[in-house]
């Protein structure tokens, strides 16, 4: 496998499981607070769309260069 394909893998993977975590956020609810403010949940459900769609889009990637 050519290394530039094992880093978009990498890079893809890594994506998909931070994307995760955001959902994971999402679905508990936790209430988290910073310097005593609450932190909102619509930054954790936009990072859960562009991290997603950044991790199909480089495993889409990987497919294409290897035909």
């Amino acid at each position: 496998m050519k290394s530039h394909i094992l880093g978009l893998r990498l890079a893809s993977i890594i994506f998909g499981l931070m994307s995760l975590v955001q959902l994971g956020r999402l679905v508990i609810r936790p209430e988290m607070f910073v310097a005593g403010y609450r932190i909102p949940l619509w930054p954790s459900a936009l990072a859960f769309i562009v991290m997603g769609g950044l991790s199909i889009w480089l495993w889409k990637l990987t497919r294409t260069s290897i035909n």
